[in-house]
């Protein structure tokens, strides 16, 4: 099919973002297991933080090489004038890349519309008051079946349900409010959304589910850490919370960007088990200054590489390739 100037482009770089985001994908995939037992032996935030990185790699990677290498290269060393024919498997890829991205994208603002229309109606129905002095106020809705969430992306509030409220006593609902501000100083739904929006290997294929299930799962871990701050009391209270209201009847929040106090019913007996046992204590590890100085360091050095007339060359000879 022959396409004009700017059309191959764009068909390009479709197809250069999904075969890159494949390979890349593959590679995470074989590397998610051994990463994954890794990540289980360090504290649940440094290994929620590394399980998220690995996810993100394939879908940040593929847009720096699409936006760095793949277009500049085309755009400086293409004619402008000229109307070449695209091969059908160049075209293919483009379609999938499209595809990919546009069902991401579709998924996240889907997810975002959910979740404001849910802040709003709990603005609506609730009243904002203040339960435990550690915390911010929060949303309590009357009536209805009893739960406590984080909602919202950009300003996450905490919203209860009275049953839950009146049902914990002191200690356990400052523990549970401890455990959701945990996830709002992490910005874990936000953490969310970016996953929403990474593209899969295939449209429609959840090809990462496994490592963005124990992302969630050590998530929990790091806020109950957070809430149980290595104190036995505080521990024991969370525990006796979790139980209470699952016992209550609560259901995990099903929203992709609201976060509950029971997001996972699985994996409460282990959540309450660890809490008993291990009396976990507040993660704050942060990357010390010569990690910080070796990611700058590489960071530069890919921006001086991507820069070189070489590697644009050599860019745009691999793009030929695939247009013929």
């Amino acid at each position: 099919m022959i396409l004009p100037y700017l059309v191959r482009l764009l068909c390009l770089c479709l197809a250069s973002f999904f075969l890159v985001h494949l390979a890349l994908g593959l590679a995470v995939s074989l590397l998610a297991s051994p990463v994954i037992r890794f990540a289980e032996t360090m504290r649940p935030r440094r290994a929620a933080r590394l399980l998220l990185i690995l996810r993100l790699l394939p879908w940040a990677l593929s847009l720096i090489a699409v936006i760095g290498l793949c277009a500049p290269s085309y755009l400086l060393l293409e004619p402008s004038a000229t109307r070449e024919e695209v091969s059908l498997g160049c075209i293919l890829a483009a379609l999938l890349g499209l595809a990919s991205a546009g069902h991401s994208i579709v998924r996240c603002a889907r997810a975002a519309r959910r979740s404001f229309g849910y802040v709003r109606y709990c603005q609506m129905v609730g009243r904002r008051q203040r339960l435990d002095e550690e915390c911010a106020p929060v949303w309590v809705v009357e009536g209805g079946a009893p739960f406590l969430v984080l909602a919202g992306i950009v300003h996450p509030r905490l919203i209860i349900s009275r049953p839950v409220v009146n049902a914990l006593p002191a200690g356990q609902l400052a523990a549970a409010l401890r455990h959701e501000h945990a996830h709002q100083l992490s910005r874990d739904n936000f953490k969310r959304l970016l996953l929403l929006l990474a593209p899969d290997l295939f449209p429609l294929v959840r090809g990462f589910s496994r490592l963005e299930r124990v992302w969630a799962r050590l998530t929990e871990w790091a806020a109950d850490d957070y809430a149980a701050a290595g104190d036995s009391q505080r521990s024991l209270s969370l525990a006796s919370a979790l139980v209470s209201v699952a016992r209550m009847g609560a259901c995990p929040q099903t929203a992709p960007l609201i976060t509950s106090l029971l997001a996972d019913n699985q994996d409460l007996a282990e959540r309450v088990e660890r809490l008993l046992r291990d009396t976990p204590g507040e993660s704050r590890e942060r990357p010390s200054v010569p990690a910080r100085l070796a990611a700058g360091t590489a960071c530069a050095a890919v921006l001086l590489l991507m820069a070189q007339p070489m590697t644009l060359a050599s860019v745009h000879r691999l793009l030929e390739h695939l247009t013929h």
